[in-house]
């Protein structure tokens, strides 16, 4: 089973403040994810052939879904300063299995010196057994993490 989508979303801080959300660690750790979600581990080393290992947990207040943990690593394989990154991914097993491998393209567009056009072309194929609702999240997973970049840029 397969899945890609394309998002688009207006980040109301410029280019080198969201490439420097995108890729400094500390900073990513504070929005990426769905609503809902905390980052207790967050490795970002965007550089070509540098790795991205995030674990992604539900929050206390996620109900039965409550403390489940999301690793996904990945490796970097282009970057180009402010306007381009491209990632391999892995959604991981609890054992660092992979359940479903992709790539996700990030795409910096400035808009008037103050705002940037992110666009976002990711997708993923499931190579384990029970990804489908993984991957049928992941439309509304996406937008709500480019949701939580824009309210976590703006505020700089």
């Amino acid at each position: 089973m397969e899945k890609y989508i394309t998002l688009s979303k207006t980040v109301h801080a410029p280019v080198a403040q969201v490439w420097q959300d995108w890729t400094d660690e500390k900073r990513v750790a504070q929005w990426w994810a769905p609503r809902g979600f905390i980052n207790p581990i967050c490795q970002v080393d965007a550089k070509a052939g540098g790795k991205i290992y995030i674990v992604m947990q539900a929050g206390d207040n996620m109900g039965p879904m409550s403390g489940i943990k999301a690793p996904m690593s990945g490796v970097f394989s282009e970057v180009v300063p402010n306007h381009l990154l491209v990632f391999k991914n892995f959604a991981l097993d609890e054992k660092g299995g992979h359940m479903l491998e992709g790539v996700t393209v990030v795409v910096f567009e400035d808009i008037d010196g103050s705002s940037t056009k992110l666009t976002v072309h990711t997708g993923a194929a499931g190579i384990a057994p029970g990804v489908e609702q993984m991957l049928g999240g992941m439309e509304q997973g996406w937008a709500e993490q480019l949701d939580k970049l824009d309210e976590f840029a703006s505020k700089k």
